[in-house]
């Protein structure tokens, strides 16, 4: 065990008594390869004024090592410095007593100031000085989640869309509570939702609502704290028809369709999701983001990209502001998928990015649903403010 840092007090003190022997400076002169003849050869030290060996200062000094590792302050500990003043030879059979004393403490730095000091038997002070250690702070021990009382439960906005389904369907599978969200599609957020229902296992929720408004971001979390009490994971993925445009018929009006949904709803949702999840030290939030801000620019996606771009830079600033709470932010970038969402994309082109991707074939829902799953799972606990690329590799970092 480490030192408790906070039981250490100024005046604690700690000592060990030492007979030194030729085989300590045997070994010593072994070790340091220190063999002047003053420590190691009686006839040599006979013609010098001490009369007889003199045993090495550092030998007796390193017995201040093995206080201050062993027992003030102990294990943690990091001797920093120290000065000291050799006051009287040290002679094979003296008994040592080697003491250190707590003189001041620094709380913030966790620093010790200590009094050290050597005195033989006859009480006679050999060594004196003063020493600094730092007592370090152990690494927190890996605490096992404890048993969840409930499920998890997911917000999908978008979760009538061809990728809100797919992942809506791995979430139920991986055993989470889903509260499906839809803005006009009520049949397919009804089928997805009775679907998860008739497995038996997890369970499922449909609930209409304009998350580009604070009134309908505010009943899509209300309704599903009433049916599952609590939102363990959001996943933003609602978007709106790209809605190609050149920048000569692109009015400020069609970016702001797409901001609103993408950007002033994923804002919505997090300011009303985050609270719960930083009181009990857990979330999970996954934006759904697009390949285009990586690759070559599609020509008339203005809107659309200009959308996915600040929410991408929402996810980051999300994540460094939420991390200490336990929350994750994190991102999902597809490529071109295999959804309503690329109707306006004429077929040629979806071929012939199909060819272009080292997979030879466009990403499907269930293959963004997989990242999704991942990234709100336990074993993503450690990566936030990070993109997953769901594009078989048309674009590579």
């Amino acid at each position: 065990m480490f030192a408790d840092f906070a039981a250490i007090t100024v005046g604690d003190s700690r000592s060990l008594v030492r007979t030194i022997t030729a085989e300590d400076v045997r070994r010593f002169v072994d070790m340091t390869g220190d063999d002047n003849p003053l420590h190691v050869d009686p006839a040599f030290a006979e013609t010098t004024a001490f009369k007889d060996v003199v045993v090495h200062g550092m030998l007796g000094a390193s017995f201040l090592s093995t206080v201050i590792g062993t027992q003030l302050p102990g294990t943690g500990a990091l001797w920093l410095s120290q000065n000291m003043e050799f006051l009287l030879p040290v002679r094979l059979g003296d008994e040592l007593t080697v003491s250190a004393t707590v003189v001041g403490k620094h709380e913030r730095d966790r620093l010790l100031d200590l009094d050290t000091r050597i005195v033989n038997q006859n009480q006679q002070l050999v060594l004196s000085g003063q020493g600094r250690v730092k007592v370090l702070t152990p690494s927190a021990p890996a605490v096992e989640d404890a048993p969840r009382e409930r499920p998890r439960v997911a917000i999908v906005t978008g979760g009538a869309g061809g990728i809100g389904r797919a992942v809506c369907r791995r979430l139920a599978a991986d055993g989470l509570h889903v509260v499906v969200n839809y803005h006009q599609r009520a049949d397919r957020a009804a089928d997805v939702t009775a679907e998860i229902n008739a497995g038996g296992g997890s369970r499922a929720l449909a609930v209409g609502a304009d998350i580009s408004t604070d009134a309908g971001a505010e009943a899509l979390f209300r309704a599903a704290v009433r049916e599952f009490g609590a939102v363990d994971v959001l996943v933003n993925n609602a978007s709106p028809r790209i809605n190609p445009k050149p920048l000569a018929t692109l009015g400020w009006a069609d970016v702001q369709a797409q901001l609103d949904v993408s950007v002033k709803g994923a804002l919505a949702m997090t300011r009303a999701v985050a609270p719960g999840m930083g009181e009990r030290g857990w979330g999970r939030i996954v934006n759904v983001t697009s390949q285009v801000l990586d690759g070559p620019p599609s020509s008339t996606w203005t809107g659309y990209a200009m959308a996915k771009g600040a929410l991408a830079v929402f996810s980051r600033y999300m994540a460094a502001e939420l991390g200490p709470q336990g929350i994750t932010v994190n991102c999902v970038a597809p490529g071109m998928t295999e959804t309503p969402l690329i109707g306006d994309v004429p077929e040629k082109v979806q071929l012939m990015a199909a060819r272009q991707t080292p997979l030879r074939r466009l990403a499907r829902p269930a293959d963004v649903a997989a990242a999704v799953a991942y990234l709100v799972s336990d074993d993503a606990a450690f990566i936030t403010g990070d993109t997953v690329a769901v594009n078989g590799g048309s674009v590579m970092r």
